[in-house]
């Protein structure tokens, strides 16, 4: 389980000309939240907070957020941000509670070359990052391997094969694509140039409808 420490003030204040104001000061409005508590609003660091969110996957990483004389284990629920700089604007915090499960999105690692980018040329496509799962927050993983080494051009990997730890719930589609090896490109053309060089002529559809009258007439 990744985890980091994060360091907030509590504030009293609230509204949108206090958030620009704290802004303007160098800060970020937050506010953390949890079961059996009120939410409480925060203010944090804008230097420390852009440094943790640069060296964390911010969606699976616990957070050990000090404030107001203790800590309180945390997982980052929303970012808000920028449409146009990407600066933090707002974030909420989660407080975890002992025996509580939580859903939380980990990233997937593509371990390995695949056989069929290794002896046949093709190409690896990875068609999902993450996982939504649901756990314990004390068993929060850093991120699911995926062992790419066996697949073969043509072959897919699913999130049913994925090896995960016990006590895990997978909300994904059990069925869902993780990553497929797929032939190279030149070689699809290749295929594709030689029919048509040999006169290939796709067929045309055929054209059911239903005979009209003078259609059943004229066949007799």
């Amino acid at each position: 389980m990744a985890t980091a420490t994060l360091s907030a003030t509590p504030r009293s204040d609230r509204g949108t000309g206090v958030a620009r104001k704290l802004r303007q000061a160098g800060q970020v409005p937050a506010v953390i939240y949890g079961h059996g508590r009120e939410p409480q609003s925060l203010a944090l660091n804008t230097r420390e907070l852009d440094r943790l969110l640069s060296t964390i996957s911010a969606a699976s990483t616990v957070i050990e957020l000090s404030f107001d004389g203790r800590t309180a284990r945390t997982l980052i629920r929303e970012i808000q941000r920028h449409p146009v700089k990407r600066n933090v604007l707002h974030l909420d915090f989660q407080e975890l509670v002992a025996g509580e499960k939580v859903t939380v999105s980990v990233p997937l690692r593509f371990t390995g070359v695949a056989d069929g980018v290794r002896n046949g040329g093709g190409i690896l496509e990875e068609t999902m990052h993450q996982l939504h799962l649901r756990l314990d927050p004390t068993s929060i993983p850093d991120h699911i391997d995926v062992d790419v080494t066996p697949l073969t051009i043509g072959h897919s990997i699913h999130v049913r094969e994925l090896t995960l730890p016990e006590g895990i719930t997978v909300l994904d589609d059990m069925d869902a694509t993780v990553c497929v090896c797929t032939a190279p490109k030149a070689v699809v053309e290749t295929v594709v140039a030689a029919e048509t060089e040999e006169g290939a002529v796709p067929a045309e559809p055929e054209l059911i409808r239903k005979t009209k009258p003078e259609d059943e007439e004229e066949a007799k």
